[in-house]
């Protein structure tokens, strides 16, 4: 087997991609899954099921939305920035401090944010406990977008990305804030850590969530020459101490991985399709994508119409260690109905992969609460299984 071929195998086998259940069902699935991929990002498009449940669902097959909510519930995980908005374990709290001691000190995330108006937020909410930006409703207000939040919502998103409020739950898609001395357990550390220690922190979590690691990936969306640099001094350490290695699979990228992970046998790749969230942890690294998989994966929602090549929400298809392809799909609930809008399949695959795709939309199709497929005109029908699909 390639060097290339090896590491996409380690990276799905870490992302408990390559065999059914690899961390086994349920609740404590649920979090052993979100502590081992380090966060599962929170998307608000439902087009097919949020993000956060397609990602848990694609690793832990009897997940169910609820056992999230019994996991923030139970202090398990907590809100914050990752990359983007994302569920984090517990354990993690401290290493997202130095973002919010930044927001704090040196810039407003929304901007100019009015520091009386805050103040008044976390005085209310003081007395009167976890309160919703609905909560501050004005009537007379009309939100035309993202930036013109109302001034009550933009002064409780700055104090959550601050750390002066936390979200303790959600009621619906709202978030309830309140103030972390009622939302952190007892047991959580919250020591600031120094630039070594965070980036020693970025360096294991990548390692963990994916067996090896970039420079790059490391430092993937994070800003400060001084992090930069002290995570290359780091990887630099580790491979004069012999605890990680150096190798380049033929592209030029610098890999880096525990020597003896790379001496093992690759895990073994069965066929099996899964559809996979457009904000999986495995693609949401383009370059990634491009270096270890060949597969050059974009979200097209965010694109306009006529750049669009393959759907407004076309999904990653993953089969055995490769992607074959993506899938546009639409599930409309109130009919139980699952529309295939495009099907694109981009490398070759076996005999076998038109049941395991037809077998993987099935189970999909369930996930979203509906129970007949449908597919739109043009959708290539040789790589489904006509007996589960209704046209």
């Amino acid at each position: 087997m390639s060097l290339i071929g090896k590491l996409r195998r380690i990276n799905l086998d870490r992302q408990g991609l390559l065999k059914a259940n690899a961390f086994g069902r349920g609740k404590k699935a649920s979090l052993r899954a979100i502590e081992q991929l380090g966060y599962v990002q929170i998307d608000t498009i439902s087009v097919v099921e949020r993000a956060h449940h397609h990602v848990l669902w694609s690793r832990v097959s009897n997940y169910r939305p609820a056992l999230l909510d019994q996991l923030v519930r139970e202090r398990k995980l907590f809100e914050y920035w990752s990359h983007a908005a994302a569920w984090m374990p517990m354990s993690d709290y401290r290493f997202a401090l130095p973002r919010m001691r930044q927001l704090n000190g040196e810039r407003d995330w929304f901007g100019d944010c009015d520091k009386k108006l805050k103040h008044e937020i976390l005085k209310r909410i003081e007395i009167d406990g976890p309160i919703r930006a609905r909560d501050f409703e004005d009537p007379q207000h009309r939100s035309s977008g993202w930036w013109q939040w109302k001034p009550a919502k933009q002064a409780l998103e700055q104090l959550f990305m601050q750390g002066e409020l936390m979200v303790s739950a959600r009621h619906g898609f709202q978030k309830l804030y309140d103030l972390p001395e009622r939302v952190l357990p007892d047991w959580v550390d919250t020591r600031v850590p120094d630039t070594e220690e965070f980036a020693a922190h970025l360096i294991d979590s990548s390692l963990r969530a994916h067996g090896f690691t970039t420079l790059t990936s490391v430092t993937y969306l994070r800003k400060g020459q001084k992090l930069r640099t002290a995570v290359r001094h780091q990887l630099d350490a580790r491979i004069e101490s012999e605890t990680l290695t150096r190798v380049d699979p033929g592209n030029g990228t610098q890999i880096y991985i525990d020597p003896e992970l790379l001496d093992r046998r690759a895990p073994h790749a069965s066929a099996q399709v899964r559809i996979l969230s457009p904000f999986d942890n495995v693609v949401i690294q383009r370059q990634r994508g491009r270096e270890v998989f060949d597969f050059d994966y974009q979200i097209e929602c965010y694109l306009p119409g006529p750049k669009r090549v393959h759907g407004y929400f076309c999904l990653p298809i993953l089969y055995r260690d490769r992607f074959a392809g993506r899938i546009d799909c639409k599930a409309h609930r109130s009919s139980r109905r699952l529309e295939v809008k495009a099907l694109h399949i981009e490398n070759r695959v076996d005999e076998a992969f038109p049941e395991c795709l037809s077998q993987a939309l099935a189970s999909f199709a369930a996930f979203n609460g509906c129970d007949q497929i449908f597919t739109a005109a043009g959708v290539p029908k040789q790589y489904l299984n006509e007996c589960s699909i209704y046209s």
